[in-house]
């Protein structure tokens, strides 16, 4: 049977260096803007992250540059304060090895989901990746993860995995697409109140390929 895991992306893969307000903040600040204007900014774009937030508020604001200069600048700097463990890349690369098929399925905005994946190189580790936003549907819908499976080039089946930090998107999800599931627990204990609970756990992305690799005899 073929060997399927998608992951997630944020708080599983990847982290943050700094929290997305002081991205934000410094953003807003590189462009001259008050913290009146700052404030009103971050909120709009905390409210719809999306090229029409600037395109409302860069005439009223003051904004230097055009529409898609400030979406694209906005759009890097969030994907510049992400950082991942090395071991990750290398759990993914022995998955690969292995004869596993690795997806990234994350809910978000695809221009910076995209940019925070490449950022990370995580592009390179994978071999398919699926955006909530561009595929027009999120987790925890059932079809999210049939859409993933498909850019993998694969049908989802029992013994896919989804391996991911968020209980109810990632945990919940999954068991409703009806394929297994690993939380990513970071050191804490499993208390989420969900319909669902995950097949197993393990702290990080290196432990979830051990445990796969495990599974399919291929720990070495």
């Amino acid at each position: 049977m073929p060997k399927l895991v998608l992951i997630d992306l944020d708080h599983t893969l990847i982290e943050r260096r700094v929290p997305v307000a002081d991205s934000v903040a410094r953003f807003c600040a590189a462009r001259g803007l008050g913290q009146d204007a700052a404030r009103r900014l971050a909120a709009a774009l905390k409210d719809r992250t999306s090229p029409d937030t600037f395109a409302a508020l860069r005439e009223p604001l003051g904004l230097p540059g055009s529409t898609e200069e400030l979406w694209a600048a906005y759009v890097a700097a969030l994907a510049a304060d992400v950082t991942h463990e090395p071991a990750t890349l290398t759990g993914l690369d022995r998955l690969r090895a292995a004869g596993w098929t690795v997806g990234v399925l994350s809910n978000g905005v695809t221009d910076v989901q995209r940019a925070k994946i490449h950022a990370a190189g995580i592009h390179h580790h994978v071999d398919a990746v699926c955006i909530s936003e561009e595929a027009g549907a999120r987790k925890p819908d059932p079809e999210v993860f049939r859409i993933a499976a498909e850019r993998c080039g694969l049908p989802l089946s029992s013994a896919t995995w989804m391996v991911g930090n968020n209980p109810a998107t990632d945990i919940t999800g999954a068991t409703a697409a009806g394929i297994r599931s690993l939380w990513i627990s970071a050191g804490r204990p499993w208390t989420a109140d969900q319909p669902a609970t995950p097949d197993h756990i393990e702290d990080d992305v290196a432990g979830a390929a051990g445990h796969l690799l495990a599974l399919t005899g291929a720990g070495g």
